[in-house]
């Protein structure tokens, strides 16, 4: 018998943190990235793309060096503002973080939970 999920209450939570579950939530629902897709990145690609987003906020990307750290064809290297591209990037972390919990059998959702 699966167990229920849990709940996870934001109380007063920064509006940053919103919205990066925000984004994780629509890589997931809009861009079709599922915890089975993301399961076949088995070479660090979730969290080499984070980090290219947290460099191009940094102002450390430009035209071409990202693609020596994306590791996905150019098409889907969509940088923006600096904060848009920081909220990506703690995303895609934390879609790499949830990837590994899953390989360990750690991925139980938390619970009782306020911020």
């Amino acid at each position: 018998m699966s167990k229920p999920h849990k709940t996870l209450t934001m109380v007063n939570a920064p509006k940053a943190w919103g919205d990066v579950l925000a984004e994780r939530q629509r890589q997931i629902t809009a861009e079709g990235w599922s915890r089975d897709h993301d399961d076949e990145h088995t070479d660090g690609e979730l969290a080499a793309a984070g980090a290219t987003y947290a460099l191009a906020a940094a102002n450390c990307v430009v035209e071409l060096p990202y693609s020596k750290t994306w590791p996905w064809q150019n098409i889907w290297w969509k940088p923006t503002t600096p904060r848009r591209d920081l909220v990506k990037s703690a995303a895609l972390i934390i879609a790499e973080i949830e990837r590994l919990d899953r390989l360990e059998g750690g991925a139980e959702p938390v619970t009782g939970v306020q911020f």
